[in-house]
C-alpha cells in the first residue's frame, strides 16, 4: 500500500521488474543502478539524466535532428525516447513511475529495468544501431544501407559500450549501489 504524500514519507511504492518493492523516495538523481534484494542488480534512469549518458554527443545532436517528436512535453527527442524504446522491445524487463507530482524528487520519470546498468546501456545502443539500420533502409542509396550493414558486421557493442563507460568515467565510485 503506498505511503500517504507527507513531508518526510517515502513517495509512492513502485513493483520492480523482480517482484520486489522500493520507494520512489529511495531513488537520488545520481543512482545508476542498485543492488536488490532479490540478489540481482538492477539499473535506474531518470528523465533528467542525459542521453549521452548511452550514447556520444555528435549520435545524440544527429538524433534529435532527424527524429520528430509529436509531444510537446518533450519536444526534443532525449532519454524519455531511449527508454521508450526499450520498453517497447522489453515491456516486462522494465518499469516505470510518474514522479512529475511528487516535489521531493528530482525527476519526472523513473525507470527500472531488470538489466543492470551495463546490460541496459548495450541495449539501448543495439536498439539505436537497429534504428538507425532502418532508417538507412529507407534511403534511395543501397550502397550506403551496405556499407552501413559492413560496418555494423565490425562493431562490437559491448566493447562500445564499455569504452564509453570508461571515457566518461562511469564506474563504480560514480554508481550508487544499495
Amino acid at each position: 500500500m503506498p505511503e500517504p504524500r507527507v513531508p518526510g514519507g517515502r513517495g509512492d511504492e513502485l513493483e520492480l521488474p523482480c517482484g520486489r518493492t522500493k520507494y520512489v523516495h529511495d531513488f537520488d538523481l545520481g543512482m545508476r543502478e542498485f543492488d536488490c534484494s532479490c540478489g540481482e542488480s538492477h539499473a535506474v534512469v531518470m528523465d533528467v539524466h542525459p542521453p549521452d549518458r548511452f550514447l556520444p554527443e555528435f549520435l545524440v545532436e544527429v538524433l534529435q535532428e532527424a527524429i520528430e517528436t509529436t509531444s510537446a512535453e518533450m519536444p526534443e527527442f532525449g532519454t524519455p525516447h531511449l527508454l521508450g524504446i526499450v520498453l517497447e522491445e522489453f515491456p516486462n524487463k522494465v518499469v516505470s513511475n510518474d514522479a512529475s507530482n511528487d516535489q521531493d524528487v528530482g525527476f519526472s520519470m523513473l525507470w527500472v529495468s531488470d538489466f543492470d546498468s551495463q546490460r541496459l546501456h548495450e541495449i539501448i545502443v543495439e536498439l539505436v544501431i537497429e534504428l538507425m539500420e532502418h532508417a538507412v533502409s529507407h534511403g534511395e542509396d543501397e550502397n550506403a544501407l551496405t556499407q552501413f550493414e559492413q560496418q555494423m558486421l565490425e562493431f562490437d557493442v559491448s566493447e562500445f559500450v564499455s569504452e564509453y563507460r570508461a571515457q566518461r568515467d562511469l564506474s563504480e565510485d560514480d554508481v550508487f549501489v544499495q
